[in-house]
Formats: C-alpha cells, structure tokens, sequence
C-alpha cells in the first residue's frame, strides 16, 4: 500500500513537468518559426549566400539560416564577392600559381671592340731610320715573323755584328749568351737571332723588324725614309679573329647575369644575321655615375669573301637569355602594383575573390617570382583583376565611411566667403558632379564609366582652390577622398561607387548654403527610398542638381522622378 502510494505521489509530479517542457517547447518552436529569415549563408565559406535553402558550391555544407535581427557570418575585408554575372561581364579569368622556370630576354646595345689581350703595339727599341716599308697600309694582315720594315740602326748593327763574331769564332757559350741577350734587349725574337748567321751578310745595312703576332695592321705610324727615337710607335697590331662585344649591365640586371650565358649579337651591318656568343667575363667594378658594369661576349670572327665578318668598333645590339631555375611564379597581369604594395586576388570559389598581399622577386618576360603571399595552386585572377581592386577599394573606402561619425554641426557653420577662383572652381567641380549624377539618371552606364576616370583630376582641382583655407579645406578633402571613381560592369555598380561622392558633394553643398555662400542655382535633392537601388545602398540618398527638375540617378528611367528638395538649413 505504501509502496503504490508512492508512485501515484511521483507520477503526480512528473506529468506537470512533462506538460510544462511539451509547453516550452512548442512555444520555442512557434517562436522560431515566426522569425523571418534573411537568407541562408555558408558557415565554411561565408561570401556564399542564397535566398533559399541549399548546399555551399564550394563545401557542398548545408548553408545556415540567418534570422531578422542577426548580422550573419563577417565575410571580411579581404574577400570581394560577385554575382556570377558580374563574373561573366568583367571576363574574369584565372591562372594557377606554379612552380616553373622564370625566363627574360634583356635586349643590350654596346661595341664591338678586339681582344685586348691580343692587341700588340711595335715600338722603336732603338733610334735609327726606317729603310724599306713592307705594310703600307692600315687594315693590312699579317702573319708572325712576317717583315713590316727593313730598319737602319747603327747601335743595332754593332751589336748584330758582334754577336756574328762570337758565334763564327766558337767562344764561349757565355760570351755568345750575352750578345744574345744584348740583340733581344734590342728588339730581336729568338728565331731572328737563331737565324743570323744564315741570313745576315757583311754587307747588309739594316735589319728587318718582324710582326711578333699574326693579325691586322690597325695603325702605321711611319714612312719610310723617317728617322725615329727609342720607344716612339710604330705599328699597331690587333688579332680580329675573336671580337669582344661589350654592353652595360645595371644593377636590376644583376640577379639574372651569370658567365656562360648565350647572347645573340646583331648589327646593321649585318642585316637580318645573328651571331651567337657567349658571357666570359662580368666586371666586378660598378661604375658610380651609371651604376652600371661592363659584360664582355666574346664572338668568332671568320674571314668570309675576303674580309672579317665583324668590323672593328661597330655598334651592336645582343639579346641575353635568362633563365632562373624553378620557382614559385604568377603571370605579370596577375600582379596589380601602384605603388609599393602589390597585390593579387585568389578565386576562392562561388564568386569570391581573396586580395592577397604579395611579396615579389624577379620579374621575368610572362611572369613574376612571387616570394610570399601565395601558394603553389592558388588560382590568380590575370583578367578582370583591376576592376576587383577598384570593387575592393570602394568597399574599404564605404565602411570608413560608415564607420566615420557625422561632423559636428560647428564645425561647418562658420565659413568665410568664397573669392571669385574659389567660386569658380566650386561651380565647375558642382558642374562635374551633376553630369555624373545625369548620367546615371540617364541610365547610360558608358558616360558613367568615362566620367569616372576623371572624377579624381576634378575633386583635386577643387581641393587645390582652398589650400590656404583650413575651413574649407577640411570639406574639400572629404571630397577628394571619395572621388576616387572606378568604371562599373553594370548600373548597379555604378550607383554604388558614385553614392560617396554624391554624399560628400551634398555636405560640402550644405554647408557652403549655411555660410550664406553664393554657389548658383544648386539644388539638393532627396530620394527616400533606395534601399534596393545598389548592393549596400541606404534606405535614402542624397544627390545634388543644376536642373530644378527632379532627376533620380538611383533608379533611372524605374523611378526618374522620385525624390524632394531638400531646403537650405
């Protein structure tokens, strides 16, 4: 009996709890089913979204519901997300980040000159006369031991004499060695000397100077019959069947340059002809003027139809082929580089585009040596990249915007009067900013894209008319800082973009009407409902006109004249 009574006293508390749960719950469900769903968003990969349930196109994870009331998933900064139309319009394109050989062409221009190291010149070893020419002429070629001259010299017949002496009469072999050396300090070669005894007479009066290497006469600094000193020049003599082409290497040339690499050499000369040579010699001193350093080539030089295929000191073009062994490179228009950030956008799949921020070494002909900032297989935007950047730029620059309290109301109401330049420089930039806003209205999304490109030049015009007016200036620069304008894919877009401008050309109007300034026949005007006009767009939006008529460049022809003037406060 006691035990029964006990399990009537538990059931007698477990059913109002049951009932109170089945309550709860069904109130919590009720509760979730009235929230209105906003749209449905990829956890993995948030720039995804959907206006009905789904499955991500990237994951192929169920995409989540976002409720009225909550914000959603932060897509972030760095990710530019499109419609797959704007995709189709901007051409977008990509290409895989990959590990491959880095090649460049660097077209040279330099001189082609004769090895120096075979480059003799003939001096006099001893005053005397020349007799006899045996070369009358620069360009002359000669072999070794070839005679270019029959020389007088009394000092070097005595000496030739006496070494004839020594040698007929048997003496000794020192007394023969040193009249051997005496005719080398001379100007005698060993063969000559060796050869005395059988070609020199008794009655010969001069002795002939020989060439010492085989080559081309280049300069002739004598006539015979001329008397000359010692050490006074004589001939010169250069070998022309190896050239040296030498060329300018700088110091962004220096990563690439290696000996042994192959260069085609031309010149006019030689028309349509290229030569293959090959670097020999880098020299390792840089000049401080040109920061520059010399790179020698060297070229063979064959005799063809009678003469040498390169001329001395001719002008010469070279092609070097480079070539980096393999690295982790992207192609050029991959890269965007305005300044000293260069940047790239990774297709992230579903119309999302990541901006990565790269590191660069050398640049090749079709491609970039990529340091940092990507990985092997990342798929690069190489088309329809710049138009993400001025996308990317626009986002940053509207939520600085948003983010940016409004200014305090005295901080624009004293303004001192606008001189006549200023004046001018307002009206036009006013003017500037009305065809924009009627090209818009208009709908005609190729004036827009041609207009924007000089949307900038016309907001620094305006900001330059009141450098030396710190009031001014500060709303000035508001505008300039939004006028940066980049063409749009469609007319969306292009609201979107002029919407900043617009907003801070509206301020910049209002706050002139406060100074009592005088700016024409200006108006604001107020569309109240754009919420739908642009991606981001408000729930209203200002625009400026030089028409009293209303022109809405929100909505265009849908809505032409939607809007009210907005009164001078």
């Amino acid at each position: 009996m006691k035990k029964s009574l006990n399990i009537l006293l538990l059931l007698g508390l477990l059913v109002p709890l049951a009932l109170l749960l089945a309550s709860c719950g069904k109130s919590n469900s009720t509760a979730s089913d009235e929230r209105k769903v906003l749209y449905y968003q990829s956890a993995m990969h948030p720039w995804i979204k959907s206006d009905k349930p789904g499955r991500c196109t990237v994951c192929g994870m169920e995409l989540t519901p976002i409720y009225e009331g909550e914000s959603g998933l932060d897509v972030g900064g760095d990710v530019i997300t499109l419609s797959s139309n704007t995709v189709r319009v901007l051409n977008v394109q990509t290409a895989e980040a990959r590990i491959q050989p880095l090649k460049k062409t660097l077209n040279v221009a330099g001189t082609i000159d004769d090895d120096d190291s075979r480059h003799r010149i003939l001096a006099a070893y001893v005053g005397g006369r020349i007799e006899k020419l045996h070369v009358n002429f620069v360009g002359a070629e000669v072999k070794a031991g070839e005679p270019l001259a029959d020389f007088y010299s009394p000092m070097l017949l005595t000496a030739v004499r006496d070494y004839l002496v020594v040698h007929r009469a048997g003496g000794e072999a020192s007394l023969l060695e040193a009249a051997a050396i005496r005719l080398k300090q001379l100007g005698l070669s060993d063969d000559q000397i060796h050869h005395l005894p059988r070609t020199f007479k008794d009655t010969d009066i001069t002795i002939p100077l020989l060439a010492p290497m085989s080559g081309t006469v280049t300069e002739k600094k004598v006539y015979a019959g001329q008397y000359v000193q010692e050490g006074e020049t004589l001939f010169e003599l250069a070998d022309f069947s190896t050239m040296w082409f030498q060329f300018r290497a700088y110091e962004q040339d220096f990563p690439w340059i290696r000996m042994g690499q192959k260069v085609d050499v031309s010149t006019p000369s030689l028309p349509g002809k290229v030569v293959p040579g090959t670097i020999k010699f880098i020299d390792p001193n840089l000049d401080e003027a040109t920061r520059a350093t010399k790179v020698r080539v060297e070229l063979e030089n064959p005799i063809v139809d009678g003469r040498r295929l390169f001329s001395h000191r001719l002008y010469a073009d070279g092609v070097v082929h480079l070539e980096a062994p393999e690295v982790l490179a992207v192609p050029r228009t991959a890269v965007i580089q305005t300044g000293p950030e260069a940047v790239a956008f990774v297709d992230e799949g579903g119309g999302g585009y990541a901006r990565r921020v790269l590191k660069l070494g050398r640049r090749g002909d079709a491609l970039i040596e990529v340091l940092d900032g990507l990985s092997v297989g990342d798929p690069v935007v190489v088309n329809g990249n710049l138009l993400i950047d001025g996308q990317a730029e626009m986002n940053r620059t509207y939520a600085m915007a948003s983010s940016m309290p409004a200014p305090a109301t005295n901080a624009i109401t004293d303004l001192p009067p606008l001189t006549e330049p200023q004046r001018g420089a307002v009206n036009g930039f006013l003017a500037f900013v009305d065809s924009v806003s009627s090209a818009l209205a208009a709908d005609d999304l190729e004036k827009f894209n041609l207009l924007a490109g000089r949307s900038h030049e016309a907001a620094t015009e305006l900001y330059g008319a009141f450098a030396a007016n710190d009031a001014w200036q500060a709303l000035a620069k508001d505008v300039e800082g939004a006028s940066h304008l980049v063409p749009a894919a469609d007319l969306k877009a292009a609201r979107r973009e002029f919407y900043l401008l617009s907003t801070a050309t509206v301020t910049f109007t209002q706050a002139a009407r406060r100074s009592h300034a005088s700016l024409g026949a200006v108006k604001v005007f107020r569309c109240p409902m754009t919420k739908d006009a642009f991606p981001g767009a408000p729930s209203r939006a200002d625009w400026i006109q030089l028409q009293p008529e209303v022109r809405n460049p929100w909505f265009g022809a849908e809505m032409l004249d939607c809007g009210s003037e907005v009164k001078p406060q």
